[in-house]
């Protein structure tokens, strides 16, 4: 096999402060790391996350055995979304796919993995037709055509359906103190003994409204907030705050919601204490960076960006998914229309950790889409 090639890819610079450090500020760059099979330059992917480092990616070597050079590549955001603008994110995307074509590679094609999966079609629908000119706080982007040259392809694998539609699914509505991570109502606390599984209809109806309540007044607060240090002279621009128990899908101890081959629990373990922890899903933001990722307001919804994207495009279904589900699935193949097809990994979990043997089965799949193109 080949060696792990290192990718240092210059990018535009941000419109705020997007960096603690200077340097990347004063020359913003992102990293990748790829695999070049030997021979002519056929076809590329870029496997690539909002903030996950993906330079280890784990299809990166089983692709290039199967003759495509696959990159993982890192935003500017990599490890921290406190301020992450997806908006930002698909203009660093944009980079990757700029960077291999202009190494000679025919044909380029994104694997969306996890959350990557929104931001993959996000980026392709972006390049098809650029309609995001502002990000959803009213400033521009700064976006031209000519940074999200389009690719040939879509594969998305344990699929998440975006950033706003995982907040929506897993905040905790039981909050009844922003400012408090312990203030809880035992009536909407799904880890209260009380409530016991399989969850009553009536609970999950009181459930899932809200949560929707909760983050539509956070939405609303940011906005608010917005308009108020915009109004004010001398103030910033942007505040950064915490949004307190953001792990809560009753689909992590109910295994008989949407069900699949699971095991109880979450993708990083006991969901309760994941709820509770100090580091979790969109722990700590600005507001900007709320509307981008999180809020209703968000241009990020992965199935709603699909569907206007005219590339091929595959799914790869990993059937023990603890947060991806057969509805997630069902999501995605609606908004591919006759262009996209499926294929199960069978009992595979989000990171197939563990599961040595499915990663060829996911890495075959995706390789004969791609020869495909």
């Amino acid at each position: 096999m080949s060696e792990l090639q290192l990718a240092v890819i210059d990018v535009k610079p941000g419109a705020a402060m997007d960096s603690q450090s200077g340097l990347q500020l004063l020359r913003p760059r992102i990293y990748g790391a790829f695999r070049a099979p030997p021979g002519p330059k056929k076809i590329a992917a870029i496997v690539m996350h909002p903030t996950s480092n993906f330079m280890g990616h784990y299809l990166i070597g089983p692709l290039a055995e199967r003759g495509i050079c696959c990159m993982g590549l890192n935003s500017r955001f990599v490890g921290n979304d406190t301020v992450l603008l997806m908006e930002r994110a698909i203009q660093d995307l944009g980079a990757g796919v700029q960077y291999l074509r202009a190494a000679g590679y025919e044909k380029v094609f994104l694997v969306g993995n996890s959350g990557g999966a929104a931001l993959a079609a996000f980026y392709q629908a972006q390049a098809e037709q650029l309609t995001a000119s502002q990000l959803p706080d009213g400033d521009p982007t700064h976006l031209h055509q000519s940074d999200l040259p389009p690719v040939d392809g879509l594969a998305l694998c344990a699929a998440h359906l975006g950033r706003t539609r995982l907040m929506r699914d897993w905040i905790d509505p039981s909050v009844t103190d922003e400012h408090d991570p312990l203030s809880v109502d035992p009536e909407l606390d799904m880890y209260d003994p009380r409530h016991r599984v399989p969850y009553e209809a009536d609970f999950l109806k009181r459930f899932s409204a809200a949560q929707k309540a909760r983050m539509d007044r956070i939405e609303q607060w940011c906005l608010d907030r917005l308009a108020l240090l915009r109004s004010t002279p001398g103030a910033p621009r942007d505040q950064t705050f915490v949004v307190y128990r953001t792990h809560a899908d009753p689909r992590c101890v109910d295994l008989s919601l949407d069900a699949n081959a699971r095991l109880p629990g979450s993708v990083w373990g006991d969901a309760r204490q994941v709820n509770y922890s100090a580091n979790a899903m969109g722990r700590t933001t600005s507001l900007t960076a709320f509307l981008s990722q999180w809020s209703s307001r968000s241009q990020a919804d992965g199935p709603t960006n699909l569907a206007r994207t005219t590339v091929p495009k595959l799914l790869l279904t990993y059937t023990g998914d603890q947060s991806t589900f057969p509805s997630t699935r069902d999501t995605w193949m609606a908004a591919g229309g006759a262009r996209i097809r499926n294929v199960d990994i069978v009992g595979g979990n989000h990171y197939l950790a563990g599961q040595p043997e499915l990663i060829p089965k996911a890495a075959d799949a995706i390789a004969e889409f791609a020869h495909a193109l």
